[in-house]
């Protein structure tokens, strides 16, 4: 029977001296020909088992490699050696499953990140991505408890859907038409006929929409799924899959949306804080690890804890579009042009002007609301002054956004003269109209990028090495 193993977190946590117990798990190194040091995915932490002298062949022994499965029962006693108070005195031993050393491609040694991304299939069984994998479940059991315990709906949204929420035009399509030979209309598109759904699909790009749909039944909804967008961006920051969270709520306008956003926010770090703690002193002690190579104005003035600290312990700041311009046209680097992207009124805030205001003016987390109509969604609700619209983005240091989100346009008529400005075909969402004829009510909403919540937690500088199988242009392994 395998289901009679003891988790070695657990053991750690109960310390239960003098039992009998089975541990199961891969070999992370062999020494002395007397103490494997164990680990089973559940904890950072290592197991070590003693094997006494003379008590196993060699035969056994030498197959006991890096990365090689065993099933070990044995005394848990205190351990006479440094580095460890416990250990299990083993009795039987059972290899599972062999890992040949000349074959292996994580030998224990520090291996760097670039060559980890080609291994992605074995990397989660490296100290860094154990505990960066175990911070995500962490993050997203959070999420769900977050919204669950205030009465939100869990919706599920169509990954294959015939719209497009953002209006950008970067989808995949999905088709089961034939790569050559498919038919053509007279003016020599596609014929999607024949196609399997009838009409052309893509992958979605998010569930805002169709949670729209569901928070005018249920009044507060979230979704949790993944998202695609076929963006030729090879950046730290890109993925074209990736998870979002997207929270609507109907009687709710920009301030509650802010409030809501900030203090899920706060929740999911203290979780984390509260449950990972032994992965975040790794991953912030590898950090400081790696930012000693750096010059010192180029390191972080935090911690990897204290950063997440100050943003669940600090109200954020919240600032208008216009103030957090006319702060950064003030700023020292704005004036000695050391800003690599200019910045005026009407332009989209790049991630250095962000980074700017959190950690150099502000140093605190802070909330810039009220964006020009022209560079936010068809979607978002015009205000007053025919200039700007209720948008709000939350900036977060060492990141820049990580929350965008507005009030939804809930009044027909403006809606319906916003989709036409911008050429977007009503006919397609009527549906999505129907909910501004029908019972209409204020309403919003917000998104977060899980990956993008991830980086910031883990301190990882890469998005590609905060999921499982990353999806970047060129690149699609697994």
């Amino acid at each position: 029977m395998f289901n009679i193993k003891t988790k070695i977190k657990s053991i750690f946590l109960e310390l239960p001296i003098g039992s009998t117990i089975t541990v199961m798990g891969w070999v992370r190194t062999f020494r002395n020909n007397q103490f494997i040091s164990l680990n089973d995915g559940s904890t950072i932490q290592n197991l070590q088992l003693y094997l006494p002298l003379g008590s196993f062949d060699d035969s056994i022994c030498k197959r006991l490699t890096t990365s090689s499965s065993i099933k070990a029962t044995g005394e848990l006693i205190s351990s006479q050696g440094k580095g460890q108070e416990i250990e299990l005195k083993v009795e039987k031993l059972e290899i599972l499953g062999d890992s040949p050393a000349d074959l292996y491609p994580l030998q224990p040694k520090k291996h760097n990140l670039e060559f980890l991304r080609e291994q992605a299939h074995l990397r989660m069984r490296t100290n860094t991505f154990g505990s960066v994998f175990r911070i995500r479940h962490e993050l997203a059991f959070a999420i769900h408890s977050y919204f669950h315990q205030r009465g939100f709906l869990y919706w599920h949204t169509p990954i294959i859907t015939s719209s497009d929420a953002e209006g950008a035009g970067e989808m995949f399509r999905v088709t089961t038409l034939p790569p050559t030979g498919a038919s053509t209309l007279p003016d020599g598109s596609l014929d999607f006929n024949a196609d399997f759904f009838g009409k052309q699909t893509h992958l979605t790009v998010s569930g805002q929409l169709e949670g729209e749909l569901a928070a005018m039944a249920f009044g507060e909804i979230y979704t949790f799924g993944p998202t695609f967008r076929a963006e030729n961006s090879n950046t730290t920051r890109h993925l074209a899959e990736f998870w979002m969270v997207e929270p609507e709520m109907a009687f709710y306008d920009l301030e509650d949306n802010m409030d809501l956003a900030e203090s899920f926010i706060k929740s999911i770090i203290q979780q984390v804080l509260s449950q990972g703690r032994e992965d975040l002193q790794f991953l912030e002690q590898r950090l400081i690890d790696e930012e000693m190579q750096l010059p010192a104005d180029k390191r972080s003035p935090y911690t990897l804890i204290q950063k997440l600290e100050l943003v669940r312990d600090t109200p954020f700041v919240r600032i208008s579009y216009t103030e957090a311009v006319n702060i950064l046209i003030q700023s020292n680097p704005y004036k000695k042009k050391k800003f690599a992207y200019d910045i005026q009124w009407g332009m989209d805030l790049q991630s250095e002007h962000e980074r700017y205001l959190v950690e150099k003016h502000f140093k605190q987390p802070v909330i810039v609301y009220n964006y020009p109509k022209e560079i936010k969604a068809f979607y978002m609700r015009q205000n007053t002054d025919g200039k700007t619209v209720a948008a709000m983005d939350i900036l977060a240091p060492g990141i820049g956004e990580i929350v965008g989100g507005s009030q939804r346009e809930e009044r027909y008529d403006m809606l319906l003269s916003r989709m036409n400005q911008l050429q977007i075909p009503h006919q397609q969402l009527h549906w999505y109209l129907d909910t501004r004829r029908f019972g209409t009510v204020p309403h919003a909403g917000f998104g977060l990028g899980f990956e993008r919540m991830v980086q910031f937690v883990t301190g990882m500088s890469n998005i590609r090495d905060v999921i499982p199988f990353p999806r970047t242009p060129k690149s699609a392994l697994y």
